[in-house]
């Protein structure tokens, strides 16, 4: 399946081994109960990922609360050492030491932000976020979870003004740019060119038939693959893409190329 092509996966969360199992039952009680194929836990997704024909990873692990980003970004970064990883540092937007989080970031070597608006509950909009997207235009990209039709702090419409605020912010959105919103994502969010979108935890929700009805109303130039490890089956996810029956190029790009390029990976 893998022929020719480099993998990276652009959307791994992994954590501590003492408390690898506990979040992976979080990320099930999170969507309802759905079973989590793994459990978060780094060798396991070197062994499976490897096994695949996966190249790279990009990892990151979500601050609930603001007294966790300096550990969990020093766990990302010491997950990098002597493993194929890139890593997304987190932040928490009640930080009252933002630009010096950030700095630790990047002095870390960390590649980029996650934030994910549901688990933290703050509106992707929200004024709080707004330093961090500032610090971070022309800076650093940012993954985005996007959309859930439970809630309210990601969707489409609370993305728009930050797009439009900050042109020169790359923004990935999680899981086609709304989960569980995806025809409303497509329809908002894909004319703007500092806008990107990963496949993570889309075919096993949405199924493959309907991806291949959204995927006309997207430049496949800013699609990146993503698993969203331990959620999914990486056999399984990567099946699901060849189906599409894409081009060469197209597929060069989604599985590696764009990843590549936005945080700087060299394979």
């Amino acid at each position: 399946m893998k022929n020719n092509f480099k993998i990276i996966d652009s959307h791994c969360h992994i954590y501590p081994n003492r408390i690898a199992e506990k979040a992976s039952q979080n990320i099930s009680e999170f969507y309802d109960g759905m079973q989590v194929q793994y459990k978060g836990k780094l060798e396991c997704l070197i062994k499976h990922g490897t096994e695949a024909g996966v190249d790279h990873f990009v990892v990151q692990a979500v601050a609930t609360a603001p007294a966790q980003v300096t550990s969990i970004n020093q766990f990302i970064a010491e997950a990098m050492i002597e493993n194929r990883l890139t890593g997304l540092g987190t932040l928490h937007p009640d930080s009252e030491t933002i630009e010096e989080d950030i700095q630790l970031i990047k002095n870390l070597g960390l590649k980029g932000v996650k934030l994910h608006a549901d688990i933290q509950k703050i509106a992707i909009d929200d004024r709080r976020c707004y330093k961090i997207y500032e610090i971070l235009e022309g800076n650093l990209p940012i993954l985005m979870h996007t959309g859930d039709n439970r809630y309210n702090y990601s969707n489409p419409e609370n993305l728009i003004p930050v797009l439009e605020t900050f042109k020169n912010l790359t923004v990935i959105g999680a899981h086609f740019g709304g989960w569980s919103v995806w025809e409303e994502a497509a329809e908002k969010l894909t004319k703007y060119e500092n806008f990107y979108v990963d496949t993570s935890s889309t075919f096993g929700f949405a199924g493959i038939d309907f991806v291949k009805n959204l995927l006309p109303k997207y430049d496949l130039n800013r699609i990146l693959f993503g698993t969203d490890y331990p959620t999914w089956d990486f056999e399984s996810e990567l099946t699901a893409l060849f189906s599409l029956n894409l081009s060469d190029e197209n597929l060069h790009n989604i599985l590696a190329e764009t990843s590549a390029k936005i945080y700087g990976i060299f394979l």
